[in-house]
């Protein structure tokens, strides 16, 4: 295969065209002045030794040196060598709780925060791995299909708010059976979902879906944030959440639920506060899971053909240099040129 690597350059050649069409009006010009002077066969007998065939010749290799100068800054390059690159991974869907609940800063900064800080980090030790994001409160959906691009994964986890989903509560069954679709039916390849929520308001359901989960080779890790004690939820104003008696709303963890989810799940239950040792334990877990071989990325590796390009321009800018305009009397016998 051959390329380019810097095509721009190739524009210079626009250039020879131009200069052919200046040369050609020149000599032009040149030939009615000389016709002024008087009859062009005597003006030869009277300038033995001009050769106007070299001065044509001197220009053509010019322009050819030209056009080598814009091919050689514009790289060429040629072959390519294909290797097969075995490379391993699982595939990895988060569902972060973004309920207004998860805006309560019982856990610093705060639940939602501590939570987006957690996937990021995990996010940064995926390799090979598939990843996917699904966002969950009263309903659930899938932000990101699985895909190795952490980059695209780390801009929508930054975008994460209780804004994301319009409606309020804490659906887990939605968010387990959203992310259960996304899913390769490979069955060789470890496959986990990682649940990150408070479990506050939890819908019905979340059992029976971590369960067809499990069937379907899924394990499912919770990680609860928040604390027993719990804490009130901020409002965009600046105030606090409160019921209709008045009273601060206080948001408390229940870890019940989440116990419960990881067990029919098949995968682990981890609390997060203010350590990492939940993201130790879920880094650790999931290291042990099954990694499919995938032999199917091809690298492609080209040559650069800079000496080829410049030893012909270097000959080319040498035979010009050789050609005088005018005869040379020691190589005469030579008709090389008119």
């Amino acid at each position: 295969m051959f390329r380019f690597a810097s095509p721009l350059y190739l524009y210079l050649l626009l250039l020879i065209p131009v200069l052919t069409t200046v040369y050609v009006l020149v000599q032009l010009r040149m030939k009615k002045q000389m016709k002024s002077f008087g009859d062009l066969n005597l003006m030869r007998d009277l300038m033995p030794d001009v050769s106007p065939m070299r001065r044509h010749v001197k220009f053509c290799l010019m322009m050819l040196a030209l056009g080598l100068i814009a091919v050689l800054l514009a790289r060429p390059q040629y072959g390519t060598r294909n290797e097969e690159v075995k490379r391993s991974g699982i595939e990895v869907a988060i569902a972060v709780d973004v309920s207004n609940s998860m805006l309560c800063k019982d856990v610093s900064p705060s639940r939602l925060d501590k939570s987006k800080m957690i996937v990021s980090k995990l996010v940064e030790k995926f390799d090979d791995d598939k990843m996917g994001l699904v966002a969950f409160a009263g309903s659930a959906i899938t932000l990101l299909p699985l895909t190795s691009d952490y980059v695209s994964a780390k801009m929508f986890l930054d975008q994460l708010n209780p804004s994301t989903i319009s409606i309020q509560g804490t659906n887990m069954a939605e968010a387990i059976n959203r992310a259960r679709a996304g899913f390769s039916k490979k069955k060789n390849v470890g496959k986990a979902l990682i649940l990150i929520t408070d479990a506050e308001d939890n819908e019905e359901g979340a059992i029976e879906a971590a369960k067809a989960a499990r069937k379907e080779g899924i394990r499912i890790f919770v990680l609860s944030v928040g604390t027993e004690q719990g804490g009130p939820i901020p409002m965009s104003d600046g105030t606090y959440k409160r019921d209709l008696s008045g009273n601060v709303v206080t948001t408390k963890l229940n870890e019940e639920i989440g116990k419960s989810i990881a067990q029919a799940g098949g995968g682990l239950y981890a609390h997060v506060d203010q350590t990492d040792v939940a993201q130790s334990i879920l880094e650790k877990e999931i290291g042990k899971m099954q990694k499919e071989d995938i032999s199917q990325s091809m690298y492609s590796a080209y040559d650069e053909q800079f000496v080829a390009v410049a030893l012909l321009l270097f000959m080319v800018l040498i035979a010009e240099l050789c050609i005088m305009e005018r005869k040379n009397h020691l190589l005469g016998k030579f008709k090389l040129f008119r």
